[in-house]
């Protein structure tokens, strides 16, 4: 198989090309339905894909086996992430190795997230890879030119280590050189809105007075918006810029109508393809897009723009039968074997599921369907805190007892703290006012809230807070609430849910103890719309899968919150007795016409 370096020397001179990046969903059946996907989206003729890598491999065994499916089974020249900081040298030998067994030659290699302190640093297995340039000499080292390696660059700055306002892609720069000179064979660049901050970017690169950034290929990262609330948290999490004339587009249009969104975001990735391969004189002619998992808006984008239109050479002939054959026994007997079906769901479901590529457009993540291929975090990279780590220590203090937490949860439910490490937001979102008091009651009872909704029934499609989907339409919603209480009082409460059939729960702690009213097939539809024209819309579902996903991510968040601590403080000690003795429980009320039903019943 061709490097990607070997396959865009083979271009024409003016001839383009686009790629894809993929992450390993969090639940089963969502890899499970990955392999549809791609084997769609293959169709589309990328010039490659990248499979990401989660934080100190938490994906490992997963980014691989998806990585080899794309290679061996698609025919797609397959590049796959490798992060390295506070990461054992076996982990990354062992990557390396089973990636050259199966034939993949193209790594990207990253730093990764640094740790958050030397407490919990292991110089014996980590501090050879300090940051991304220690990869890219060790890969060189270790393989000779085996391997094509990316190495990332940041147009508007590299946010972790600067504030919005500090950003300066000069700042980094050195550290670019550094990786380039140390053997990277090409760069491709954080996600950005801002076209001329990447215009300026690559001009300074190509004019470097070290001559390194040339010729070599600067691949800009470019994510589709598929919805308005996940396109302003991540432009937040990556410290993005959105221009004014973005923004103009997206206020055009009502920001909870996905689909008017969804194509606003393709009409500004086309425009920024077209100005980015004109003003750089077609210096710059490849995008990757960052997929999300999801289809439709490269689609989309690919039949508007005139620029990323597929060559026929690149047309993989793929060794997957016809889609509707597909299943997931005939990947297992071709290669595939840590891709499994869950033995409760016949393949058929799972593929066809999979057939309409639009069915789990939106949403995707924490909420959406957990059989989704987009199901997991954004950024694919593992546990965040969202803050920087002196940021956090600043609004969190040092809390040394349970009271401490409860206090900062109810600064977050007031307006006084903006943040806390389970939140994805600043602030409460305007539905949660309306349940604040009974929220704060629940805090101060020592139940700890990270998730709630209040019930409507039948409120507008455009109602300002309520509101979603397209117009002329109704929306409805159970109300669910999700909290970390004490072993003792859950086990009081769950003999009270017992005894009312009008409520489901899933509760679960750090050890992996599940708890629960409902069957492993049972689903909590909790949102959903009526609207003119089509089917009831059920965007968001809770069951069992995606709860154990969310269960082990939310105890994980503990951990991460307890890195800004010496071991031996008071608040290490804290968290370590929270994480072992609490216990994350969901509760959906079923009766969404008594919007205080739920409430009530939690008065404990």
């Amino acid at each position: 198989m061709e490097t990607i370096c070997e396959k865009i020397a083979a271009l024409g001179p003016d001839e383009s090309f686009y790629s894809f990046e993929f992450f390993p969903p969090k639940t089963d059946s969502g890899v499970q339905n990955l392999v549809a996907r791609l084997r769609r989206m293959a169709q589309l003729n990328p010039l490659f894909v990248n499979i990401t890598w989660g934080a100190g491999g938490s994906t490992a065994t997963k980014s691989l086996d998806i990585a080899s499916l794309c290679h061996s089974q698609l025919n797609l020249t397959t590049c796959l992430h490798l992060t390295c900081t506070n990461m054992a040298k076996s982990v990354i030998d062992e990557a390396l190795a089973k990636a050259k067994a199966n034939g993949i030659r193209n790594i990207l290699a990253l730093r990764g997230d640094p740790p958050r302190g030397d407490e919990y640093w292991t110089p014996s297995e980590s501090q050879e890879f300090l940051y991304a340039v220690d990869l890219v000499r060790y890969i060189r080292k270790e393989y000779g030119d085996y391997f094509c390696i990316g190495v990332a660059a940041y147009p508007e700055g590299y946010a972790d280590s600067q504030t919005p306002e500090e950003q300066d892609p000069k700042i980094d720069l050195p550290y670019l050189v550094e990786k380039t000179a140390a053997g990277a064979n090409f760069i491709m660049t954080q996600l950005f809105f801002d076209t001329d901050k990447f215009i300026d970017f690559e001009h300074t690169l190509r004019e470097h007075e070290s001559g390194l950034f040339k010729t070599i290929p600067i691949i800009p990262g470019l994510l589709p918006i598929n919805t308005f609330q996940s396109f302003i948290r991540t432009a937040k999490l990556s410290h993005a810029h959105i221009p004014d004339r973005v923004m103009e587009k997206l206020n055009a249009v009502p920001s909870t109508d996905d689909e008017q969104v969804k194509q606003v975001g393709v009409e500004v990735l086309t425009e920024m393809i077209h100005r980015i391969y004109t003003e750089t004189k077609h210096r710059v002619r490849g995008f990757h897009f960052y997929t999300l998992n999801l289809e439709r808006s490269i689609a989309l984008i690919l039949d508007r723009s005139d620029i990323v239109k597929a060559p026929s050479r690149h047309t993989p002939k793929s060794n997957l039968p016809a889609a509707s054959t597909v299943s997931i026994d005939t990947l297992i007997a071709d290669g595939v074997k840590d891709i499994k079906l869950d033995a409760a769901s016949p393949a058929s479901t799972e593929i066809s599921l999979a057939a309409d590529p639009s069915w789990d457009d939106f949403p995707n993540g924490r909420w959406g369907d957990p059989r989704s291929p987009a199901y997991g975090e954004i950024d694919g990279y593992g546990i965040t805190l969202h803050v920087p780590a002196n940021k956090a220590l600043e609004l969190w203090g040092s809390p040394s007892k349970s009271s401490d937490v409860s206090e900062l949860f109810i600064k977050y439910l007031n307006g006084t703290l903006d943040v806390l490490p389970w939140s994805e937001q600043e602030g409460l979102s305007p539905e949660t006012k309306i349940i604040e008091d009974d929220l704060v009651k629940l805090n101060n009872l020592g139940l700890w809230t990270v998730a709630s909704q209040p019930a409507i029934n039948g409120v507008p499609s455009n109602d300002p807070v309520f509101g979603w989907g397209p117009p002329n339409g109704y929306v409805f919603q159970k109300s669910l609430i999700e909290f970390f209480v004490p072993e003792a009082v859950w086990l009081k409460l769950k003999n009270k849910l017992q005894n009312d059939d009008k409520l489901s729960y899933y509760a679960s702690n750090s050890r992996g103890d599940f708890m629960s009213n409902m069957t492993a097939s049972d689903v909590n539809v909790v949102t959903w719309g009526v609207f003119p024209n089509r089917e009831v819309v059920q965007p968001t579902v809770i069951e069992e899968q995606s709860f154990k996903a969310w269960s082990e991510e939310a105890f994980a968040i503990w951990k991460e919150w307890q890195r800004l601590y010496p071991r031996d403080s008071a608040t290490s000690d804290l968290i370590t007795n929270i994480y072992d003795t609490y216990f994350l429980v969901s509760i959906v009320h079923h009766d969404y016409v008594n919007t205080g039903a739920l409430w009530e019943f939690l008065q404990l």
